[in-house]
């Protein structure tokens, strides 16, 4: 059947909303759970009567729209999320080189996005999912000049011969995440002999989940910046600007002349800080739209006088249970910094404690930074599978006697053994502990970078 507008493919989009794939599906596929028909496709041939094809238009071609049944889910803590990244076209790294934005596969195929909405609920089965929303999506005018910035880093990379190289970090909302995973993915590139993983445009999981929260819970995001700044600097430069003008001022000389009040010891330091600074006083900062879209996490480094990190910096605790089984390419740790950009909230000391117990803490600067996929794919990898084999292994626990207590002292990775990162304890006392693969337990564990790098980190060394 041919929409003639936009109004009549959405009315009928909408009538599927509280139906099942059960009621949807016609030709029976959905009752095998095994099949490799997904719902996307049993709502273009069952509901929508055309058949599956890999036509670079929109699925409504007359309509310039194209067709994505997506999944949500509901977290432990009650909020609802997007399950997964939007997979938009594959990327033809010999031909998307020769386009405009305008032109691009990516834009011809997905400039309006008819969204359905279906909530994914664990060991249930498919036929009983429920669609629950049917949506038009047009990209916002802020959205629109991000992802044009997006797509030109992608096809940038591309054109400097390191398609091989690319990271869904490297971008903010639109994304070029593998598609496949095995050496028959790999693809040939323009500029360089070196085989690349085939990949996708996406629209990223956070800018899902946040597209989700505000269509589903009317979750009202805040922004920093405005379409006609994004139209000339990209969203890095303008965090930039923001900050600058505040650089070697003291938290108090801050605090004066921001009209706020900084608490350095407060547990909502950091948002505060941050919120004022951007001009947006008061908001969480889950809340600011720039940082939920691009999955952008923050992270405080304090410097000695030498320029070194006070600390080593810590990420997620760890399930070693986890960590023993799952595949590299499944793993927590390489899709994390994949997928994350980190706002590095730099402050340093002028005099040491020696020199001053009470110390002024100074703001330096912000270092927007995701991990090279050359680092994840070498250093982070090795220290994956290292860490794999000692916990199959069985972790070495050795109680060692250290004044009045005695402290277990394990095998798994040390500050300094790689460059990176190491392991190493993070809970309330010795009485927190988690599993080891093996039935023994160890106190709880945490992944942490090591100052070493944070420091070549914000040293502009990578």
């Amino acid at each position: 059947m041919i929409y003639k507008t936009e109004e009549a493919l959405l009315y009928k989009a909408k009538e599927a909303e509280g139906k099942t794939f059960g009621e949807i599906d016609s030709s029976g596929r959905i009752q095998n759970e095994r099949a490799k028909g997904h719902l996307g496709q049993i709502v273009e041939e069952s509901y929508f009567g055309y058949e599956i094809n890999s036509n670079k238009e929109a699925d409504f071609k007359e309509l310039g729209i194209e067709l994505k049944v997506t999944p949500i889910k509901q977290n432990k803590n009650g909020t609802i999320s997007a399950k997964e990244r939007l997979v938009l076209n594959i990327i033809n790294y010999h031909e998307e080189i020769a386009y405009e934005f305008e032109s691009s596969s990516f834009w011809k195929k997905n400039e309006k996005l008819l969204l359905m909405f279906y909530e994914w609920i664990p060991k249930v089965e498919r036929a009983k999912y429920k669609i629950l929303k049917s949506y038009l999506h047009t990209y916002p005018e802020e959205d629109l000049e991000v992802i044009k910035n997006d797509w030109n880093i992608i096809v940038n990379k591309i054109k400097e011969g390191k398609a091989h190289e690319l990271s869904e970090a490297d971008t903010n909302y639109l994304g070029a995440c593998t598609k496949g995973a095995s050496k028959s993915s790999l693809r040939s590139q323009p500029f360089n002999d070196e085989l690349a993983m085939q990949r996708a445009f996406s629209l990223k999981q956070s800018y899902m989940t946040a597209l989700v929260r505000q269509l589903f819970t009317k979750n009202d995001l805040v922004r920093f910046s405005s379409s006609s700044e994004l139209k000339k600097k990209n969203l890095e430069d303008i965090l930039h600007e923001r900050f600058y003008p505040y650089e070697g001022m003291s938290l108090d000389d801050i605090a004066e002349k921001t009209n706020q009040i900084i608490n350095k010891s407060s547990k909502s330091f950091l948002q505060e800080f941050i919120s004022g600074l951007l001009g947006i006083k008061g908001t969480k900062l889950n809340q600011i739209e720039e940082f939920a879209k691009a999955n952008i996490k923050l992270k405080t480094v304090r410097l000695e006088p030498n320029g070194m990190p006070k600390e080593h910096m810590s990420f997620e605790n760890i399930n070693f249970l986890d960590w023993s089984k799952q595949a590299w390419e499944e793993g927590w740790l390489k899709n994390h910094f994949e997928e994350t950009k980190f706002l590095f909230v730099v402050f340093e000391y002028k005099e040491t404690k020696k020199q001053n117990p009470n110390r002024k803490l100074y703001f330096k600067s912000v270092k927007l930074w995701n991990m090279p996929k050359t680092v994840i794919d070498n250093e982070l990898k090795d220290f994956w599978l290292k860490t794999q084999r000692t916990l199959n292994a069985g972790v070495e626990l050795t109680p060692v006697k250290q004044k009045n207590r005695t402290i277990i002292k394990n095998n798994l990775p040390k500050p300094g053994e790689n460059g990176i990162c190491h392991i190493r304890p993070k809970g309330r006392n010795a009485k927190d502990t988690t599993p080891l693969p093996d039935g023994r337990v160890i106190s709880k564990q945490c992944f942490w970078f090591d100052r070493e790098f944070v420091s070549s980190i914000i040293h502009q060394k990578i």
